[in-house]
């Protein structure tokens, strides 16, 4: 295929994605944009007020960029699973996989299409805090970096889960028992400088720490771990899930079965 119909491939996948969540908008966009703002009245405003300060801001604002993340990472994981694992479902996959259009491209759209739906919600997320507190960038470049990797990173790892899923309770296996007791143990309420030392190095093998902190630094400006470091973790996660998932691809391994 020439470069003008790979293009055509990975657009046609892309917007088949973001469609597939627009029309079912009430179903998609709005329920998260509800639940966050309980977690911003309750946790921010409620519980908040008792705490005070942490690490030098007040605890609502302090909290406001976990809870973007948050909504970031469950949003784009949980659209290219359900995706996925319903073309697989309705045997539309064989479709995909023998016509010509190779095997990154319909990765990629699939991961675009994913990450794009948590983008939007955590871009209406972010909207909603505005009304709670006030957020001003310190790192811009560092903030968008963040959120777009995050973003892709949940895309591919939802893309595995939707691969190697048998049934439609298995792909609420990993959300429920793996990606959120990882994420609320993630520094989103909390900065890990109040856990004892040897807590402390147990949350630092948690990898969303390094994603709740990294964009936190880039609104906030402070931070529980090495920027550089977290950004390496990223980046790392991503290069592995992507070749795995690349992989599944090439051999059809749980997608044929």
């Amino acid at each position: 295929m020439n470069s003008r119909l790979l293009w055509t491939a990975f657009v046609t996948i892309v917007v088949k994605e973001i469609r597939r969540f627009t029309r079912i908008w009430v179903q998609t966009l709005l329920p998260p944009a509800i639940t966050m703002t309980l977690y911003f009245i309750i946790f921010g405003n409620l519980i908040g007020s008792r705490i005070g300060d942490m690490g030098g801001f007040d605890y609502m604002e302090y909290i406001v960029p976990g809870l973007i993340m948050m909504s970031v990472i469950t949003n784009s994981y949980g659209n290219v699973v359900s995706s996925f694992f319903g073309t697989k479902f309705q045997r539309n996959i064989e479709e995909l996989l023998v016509s010509p259009v190779p095997n990154w491209i319909i990765l990629a759209g699939y991961v675009i299409g994913g990450a794009t739906r948590g983008l939007m919600v955590g871009f209406i997320v972010t909207l909603l805090s505005l009304f709670f507190t006030k957020l001003q960038i310190n790192h811009l470049f560092i903030t968008i970096t963040v959120v777009l990797l995050t973003a892709i990173l949940f895309s591919l790892g939802g893309f595995i889960n939707a691969v190697y899923a048998k049934t439609f309770d298995d792909i609420a296996i990993v959300p429920t028992f793996i990606l959120t007791p990882l994420t609320y143990l993630g520094g989103v309420f909390y900065s890990i400088q109040l856990l004892p030392g040897f807590w402390q190095g147990v949350s630092q093998l948690n990898p969303i720490l390094y994603m709740v902190n990294s964009f936190r630094y880039g609104i906030l400006g402070v931070s529980d771990i090495d920027i550089g470091f977290a950004f390496a973790m990223i980046i790392g996660f991503i290069v592995v899930l992507g070749g795995v998932a690349i992989h599944l691809l090439n051999t059809g391994k749980g997608i044929r079965e």
